[in-house]
């Protein structure tokens, strides 16, 4: 079986001279954080090192692409949750019973480590659908893929997360 020239280190070195800087300069336009984008840019030229096995090299800078762009999406739905969760009151929480308030901390780190823990397909869509608010119409364009695709995605997303979660429910 012949090689796929991705795999060959002076040929990634040319696909990352070639991309990385456009791909920095479209990561920072979008998110404005220059150490956000620095990480997103190295992990998308990772999982492409990591899967050079299966990416054809006519292909490789839409992957890189691709995976930045799934990325950014998913480290902003993430701060979306904390946030959410960081705005609420200190009072709300000082008047509540401190067993609770435990619990709960318990509780959304539990969730959080789930939800990384989702396959990137399911995160994504579920990530959209919870957290965005998003149809699964609106999913099904994103992400670019059948209506049907987006509904299995998320229904599996949730059986992983009760699954993960069965002693908190």
């Amino acid at each position: 079986m012949k090689k796929n020239p991705i795999c060959e280190k002076k040929i990634f070195e040319s696909i990352f001279n070639e991309h990385s800087t456009s791909l920095r300069n479209n990561m920072y336009y979008k998110c404005g954080d220059m150490d956000l984008t620095e990480d997103i840019v190295q992990n998308a030229f990772i999982k492409l090192w990591l899967n050079c096995e299966k990416i054809i090299f006519a292909k490789a800078k839409s992957f890189l692409f691709t995976v930045a762009n799934n990325n950014l999406l998913n480290h902003i739905a993430h701060q979306k949750v904390v946030l959410k969760y960081e705005q609420k009151s200190h009072c709300e929480l000082n008047n509540q019973d401190p067993q609770f308030v435990m619990e709960e901390k318990e509780f959304m780190k539990k969730l959080q480590n789930a939800i990384n823990e989702l396959p990137d397909k399911q995160r994504e869509a579920f990530l959209l659908s919870r957290i965005d608010k998003k149809t699964y119409n609106e999913i099904s364009e994103i992400v670019e893929v059948s209506v049907k695709t987006i509904e299995r995605r998320i229904h599996l997303a949730l059986l992983n997360l009760r699954e993960n979660l069965g002693d908190f429910l």
